[in-house]
């Protein structure tokens, strides 16, 4: 009730500034009294000019404007005010008085509405979504899948971003969740069998290696879940069977997989020999690029040996392969930066370092 009579106040109001000119617009015919005041500036002259205070010329200037004056004055005086504008004003108060509410109300009733409630003062002081953080992000999404757990989409979209954050115990139920309500699939499952293994500081557990089992199943080529296979032979002590499945991984990987650099240097690590030539139309597609998307291609993979490497430092032909890479493409600083990196990270076995300062002797790099 209130914010009705807060509208019809300012309605009122609205009205009220509408019609004040038009009343105050009418103008009120002269009542005589300017005229005779030219009349009787016209017999002042007069009376200056015989008693030689001013000239003749200048008498008759003053005459001619006094005159002209008199019959404005006049005319003025005799004008009469025509209907048409009488009429104009009464249209424009009756416009006023009814077009006003009228419009108003044509506008507030299809977007107003006086039953919405009040926007929470968080929502108001919340940055549109195009700037918020990617953790108030994830906050939404979690609370919408609280209220809608069937939604395999947005499970879709959460598990790997908790994963990148981090939050490997809430991947892992996200995973099991999209793969229950949006359909199975091999990437999904070596997905889910990897955030299993991050739980487990890496090592491939039984319940991992199943997951990575039945996406080997649903797709043999599957590259995630065959690596983590060959790791879990690797880890069994059967060197030979990780060494097995790496090369095959390999001579079916493309040109420019990113993850060829990882297993290449984990065949090195079993013994396992160089990484096997790459097929003939994965080669042929390499000689195809132009020279800048080869020279991108290389130094991607050479980036990712380089991040892998931060995080396992024991690998000492990865180190090899690393240093090797940046004395071929000429970043002499890199190379140095990534020796001194791996001479710390191997510090604290002697037969590793030993290894390492062998390999680089024909480097250059005073190692």
């Amino acid at each position: 009730m209130t914010l009705w009579f807060v509208f019809a106040v300012m309605t009122a109001a609205a009205i009220f500034a509408v019609l004040l000119p038009l009343g105050l617009g009418a103008r009120t015919p002269s009542d005589g009294r300017e005229a005779a005041v030219y009349t009787d500036q016209l017999a002042e002259i007069e009376r200056d000019v015989e008693n030689g205070l001013i000239g003749k010329v200048e008498a008759e200037a003053a005459r001619v404007e006094i005159g002209r004056r008199l019959l404005a004055a006049a005319d003025q005086e005799n004008e009469v005010p025509v209907k048409a504008s009488i009429g104009w004003r009464r249209a424009a108060a009756v416009l006023a008085l009814i077009g006003v509410p009228v419009v108003a109300l044509a506008v507030y009733l299809p977007l107003g509405s006086p039953q919405l409630p009040d926007f929470p003062l968080t929502a108001r002081a919340a940055p549109p979504d195009g700037s918020q953080p990617l953790e108030a992000l994830v906050s939404q999404v979690e609370q919408h899948l609280q209220k809608n757990p069937t939604d395999g989409r947005g499970w879709t979209v959460l598990a790997p971003v908790l994963a990148r954050l981090g939050r490997t115990e809430d991947a892992i139920r996200a995973y099991r969740n999209m793969i229950t309500y949006a359909g199975d699939g091999a990437a999904k499952r070596a997905d889910l069998g990897e955030m299993i293994a991050a739980a487990a500081g890496g090592v491939v557990t039984a319940e991992a290696k199943a997951e990575f089992e039945r996406a080997h199943a649903l797709e043999a080529d599957e590259p995630k879940s065959n690596y983590y296979l060959g790791l879990a032979a690797e880890q069994d002590g059967r060197k030979q069977d990780a060494a097995a499945i790496w090369l095959r991984l390999l001579s079916k990987a493309p040109a420019d997989a990113p993850w060829r650099p990882l297993v290449a240097a984990a065949l090195a690590r079993v013994g396992g020999g160089e990484a096997p030539a790459l097929p003939s139309e994965a080669m042929a597609a390499a000689k195809s690029m132009s020279e800048g998307d080869r020279d991108t291609m290389i130094r991607g993979m050479v980036d990712r040996l380089a991040t892998r490497l931060k995080q396992d430092g024991g690998d000492v032909e990865g180190w090899l392969r690393l240093v090797r890479a940046y004395v071929v493409m000429g970043d002499l600083d890199k190379a140095k930066g990534a020796l001194s990196d791996a001479r710390q990270a191997v510090s604290g076995d002697a037969e590793r370092l030993r290894q390492l300062n062998e390999g680089v002797k024909t480097f250059g790099l005073d190692g």
